[in-house]
C-alpha cells in the first residue's frame, strides 16, 4: 500500500467509526476536549518509544498519535470547519515559510542559527508576536509545566533578561534553598509551596543555560531510578528478604551495590 492509499484508508476509518448510525458509540461521543488527553498521552508514549529505542513500538505510537489528528480533524470536518487535507496542507506551507534557507536564498550558519534566529523570526511574523503586549504573551499555558518554565525562561533572555554565565545561577539556587529551609521552619504550607516553585524554576533555568531539556533529563532521572530501584528489589527476593523488614541503612547499601553494578556494566 502506498503512503497516498494508507492515509486515505486511514480518513475512511474514521469517517466509519464517527458515523452516528454505524459507528462505534465511545467515538461518536468523543469531542476536541475529551480528545485532547488522549493526544498528550499518545505523544509522551512516542517519547518513551525513543528512550527505550524499541522501533517496533515507535512505529505503533506514531500511528496512534497519528490517529489523533485523524479523530481531530474528522471533528473539525464535522463542524465545517476544517479537514485533514487542511491541516497538512498548512503546516507544508509553513514549513517551507520557516525554512528559507532551504527554499529561499537565506543562509544558515548551523543548526543553532535556524532555532535561534530564522525560526524566531518567520514564527513571529507569522502571529504577529511584535503587536503582543509581552514577549511571554505567546507560551501556551497548558504545556508541561517544566517544558513552560524553559520557553518562558528564553523568551525573556530574548530582551537579556538572563544571567551572564551558567554558573551565576548556582548563588540564585543557593538563595532559593536558604528561603526553602526558612519555610520550612516557619511550617506555612502556602510558603513552602511557594518557595519549591521557585526553586523549580531556578533549577530549570539552570537546566536551560546549560542546553539541557530539564523534561528529557527528569524523565531520564525517572526511568533510572525505576531501574535501580527494581533492580534492588530483585536482588532483596533472591536473599528472601522484604523491604519493609528492612531498615534504611540496609536499603540505601542496596541502592548504591546497584549503582556500583551500573558502573562495572558500563566500563
Amino acid at each position: 500500500m502506498n503512503n497516498n492509499d494508507a492515509i486515505n484508508a486511514l480518513l475512511e476509518l474514521m469517517i466509519r467509526l464517527r458515523d452516528p448510525e454505524t459507528g462505534c458509540p465511545w467515538d461518536v461521543e468523543q469531542n476536541f476536549k475529551t480528545i485532547a488527553p488522549y493526544t498528550i498521552e499518545e505523544a509522551y508514549e512516542v517519547a518513551d518509544a525513543i528512550e527505550r529505542e524499541n522501533m517496533d513500538d515507535l512505529r505503533d505510537e506514531l500511528g496512534d498519535l497519528l490517529l489523533q489528528v485523524v479523530f481531530h480533524s474528522q471533528i473539525a470536518k464535522e463542524k465545517g470547519l476544517f479537514a485533514f487535507a487542511d491541516v497538512a496542507t498548512h503546516v507544508t506551507s509553513k514549513m517551507i515559510h520557516r525554512h528559507p534557507h532551504v527554499f529561499g536564498d537565506e543562509q544558515a550558519e548551523n543548526a543553532r542559527d535556524v532555532e535561534n534566529r530564522i525560526w524566531e523570526e518567520r514564527k513571529a511574523a507569522e502571529s504577529g508576536k511584535q503587536a503582543l503586549d509581552s514577549v511571554l504573551d505567546d507560551v501556551p499555558r497548558n504545556l508541561p509545566s517544566l517544558i513552560r518554565a524553559q520557553k518562558l525562561q528564553k523568551r525573556a533572555a530574548r530582551v537579556g533578561f538572563e544571567w551572564d554565565h551558567a554558573a551565576d545561577v548556582l548563588d540564585k539556587m543557593e538563595e532559593e534553598i536558604a528561603e526553602m529551609r526558612e519555610a520550612i521552619a516557619g511550617g506555612r504550607q502556602e510558603e513552602i509551596l511557594d518557595e519549591l516553585g521557585d526553586l523549580f524554576f531556578v533549577l530549570t533555568n539552570f537546566g536551560r543555560m546549560l542546553g539541557v531539556n530539564c523534561e528529557e533529563s527528569l524523565r531520564h532521572a525517572n526511568h533510572k531510578f525505576e531501574r535501580r530501584f527494581k533492580g534492588m528489589e530483585s536482588d532483596f527476593k533472591s536473599k528472601n528478604q522484604k523491604m519493609e523488614d528492612l531498615s534504611l541503612d540496609e536499603m540505601e547499601a542496596g541502592w548504591q551495590a546497584q549503582k556500583l553494578k551500573e558502573k562495572k556494566s558500563a566500563a
